[in-house]
């Protein structure tokens, strides 16, 4: 066995947590598969013949990338169950088992925690920290673990105005399982709701109160399901899932047209609410806009409380890279981190990201974190991640918040309920476009410049009054009605 053939074997599977996403690595690969590296040909020993055929046919592209990615070319890849695997001596050998595979690991990485994009990634209001890795023995020589990560904690949680509710909640449903079940968790990704079920699953355990409680994806659940049908462990499998005091589901409009799994997921609730357990779901909208999972699903998962996590807003978007900056033992100025805060968006990752490309250009350079430094090192990385916005983008906006028809705006309509929110998104398009005032009179109903500079002071003056607009049949906040508005505009 050479020390090359091992590090091949690392590197395969760090490309391929890369390509597939940690929840999917650790569905198929950690504890089940096995990779082994000889004479140019990668074997993947699968335990069952169930296992064996999904990799074959569903991750062998992966495979393929991730060889590709690690040693520049293909090797051949052989397919074998556990039950025929002959030992061979030269081989360098990486048993999955056990370990979480985090691609921010490898050498060059800089010291940030960075999630992959898996369905059960956890939202980097607070990047976790890896726990140490015990060795593992290749063939008589001692080989490095990738560590594990840990699961966030409640107490790493960044609350804000947008998010308040949702963190509430998720503390009285750990204080008082049952009470409140189920809770629905929805808002855009980066959010903070993989945080909380991680947080839930975290306070569970800590307090020992809670015997049993489960938390998995809707990718797991749907495997596992299958990979039960197929081998016969439905007992096992409802055994499983049903005798729990909580049960976490994330991603779950990912069931949407899985008729079978529905239907077991379905049944999995009835038996848990009948019980008094405790369910949380976490989605990227709410129950009522997740049309494929059926209305019996969605009527179960609307019947405790639904709460939605907003995009944060600035101050909290600063208090979170505080905190990131604080975990990682980064030394950053506050100027920097309000820099960061004010100018990235609601999303945590970028965020994380942000401090990940700063502290590496920082060591790069061999030059102290400053506010000109951050500048220079993130202006490209500003400019990606701008979304650019048109007028159709900001009429769009306005009406799926306002419920508005699509030509409501350009029409000639002088009710409140429509002309608040026209003027709304022409102070929006003096904001986020270069469009003269002529062009943005054009397009709202033909209306002339004179116009356009009116509804930009008349928006100005309702803002500093706090005052109330029109929203979807319901009076609002204006500042509440702007932050959906400018939410949807970051996520198209």
């Amino acid at each position: 066995m050479t020390k090359n053939d091992r590090e091949i074997v690392s590197a395969v599977l760090r490309a391929l947590v890369d390509s597939v996403g940690q929840d999917r690595f650790d569905m198929w690969f950690a504890g089940r598969a096995r990779l082994e590296f000889a004479a140019d040909t990668l074997r993947i020993t699968a335990p069952d013949p169930f296992s064996l055929e999904r990799l074959r046919l569903k991750l062998r592209t992966d495979l393929e990338a991730a060889c590709r990615v690690a040693c520049g070319h293909v090797p051949q890849l052989e397919f074998v169950l556990a039950a025929r695997e002959v030992a061979a001596e030269g081989t360098a050998t990486a048993d999955c088992s056990g370990s979480t595979v985090q691609p921010s690991l490898c050498p060059a990485a800089p010291p940030m925690h960075r999630k992959s994009n898996g369905s059960n990634s956890h939202s980097p209001l607070a990047p976790r920290t890896a726990a140490p890795a015990s060795p593992a023995t290749l063939d008589g020589h001692a080989a490095t673990e990738l560590p594990k990560r840990k699961f966030a904690g409640l107490e790493s949680y960044v609350v804000g105005d947008g998010n308040r509710l949702a963190y509430t909640a998720a503390r009285s449903a750990i204080a008082k399982l049952g009470t409140v079940s189920p809770l629905f968790l929805y808002g855009g990704t980066g959010c903070g709701k993989t945080h909380l079920l991680e947080g839930l699953l975290t306070e569970a355990r800590r307090s020992g109160r809670v015997r049993r409680v489960m938390m998995l994806s809707s990718e797991q659940f749907t495997s596992y399901f299958l990979e039960a049908l197929q081998g016969s462990g439905l007992p096992s499998f409802r055994r499983k899932y049903r005798d729990v005091e909580m049960l976490l589901l994330d991603d779950v409009q990912f069931f949407a047209g899985k008729k079978a799994t529905l239907v077991e997921l379905q049944h999995t609730i009835d038996t848990l609410l009948r019980d008094g357990r405790q369910l949380v779901f976490a989605a990227d909208r709410p129950p009522s806009e997740l049309h494929g999972l059926g209305p019996e699903v969605a009527a179960r998962m609307s019947g405790g409380l639904v709460c939605g996590i907003q995009p944060a807003e600035e101050a909290t978007r600063v208090a979170i890279v505080r905190q990131m900056a604080r975990r990682a033992e980064l030394d950053i100025p506050e100027p920097v981190l309000e820099f960061i805060g004010q100018q990235f968006g609601g999303d945590a990752r970028q965020l994380a990201g942000a401090l990940n490309r700063l502290h590496a250009t920082s060591l790069a350079l061999q030059r102290p974190i400053t506010l000109d430094l951050a500048q220079t090192a993130l202006a490209d990385v500003l400019r990606a991640t701008r979304r650019i916005v048109r007028l159709p983008d900001i009429e769009r906006a306005i009406c799926d918040v306002f419920g508005l028809e699509p030509a409501s705006l350009q029409s000639d309509r002088k009710a409140r309920t429509v002309s608040q929110p026209r003027m709304l998104a022409m102070w929006l398009a003096r904001k986020y476009t270069r469009a003269a005032l002529s062009e943005i009179g054009h397009y709202f109903g033909r209306r002339s410049h004179t116009t356009v500079i009116s509804a930009q002071k008349k928006m100005n003056r309702l803002m500093e009054q706090r005052a109330t607009i029109q929203l979807d049949h319901a009076a609002c906040n204006i500042e509440d009605a702007l932050r959906r508005v400018e939410a949807q505009l970051r996520t198209g």
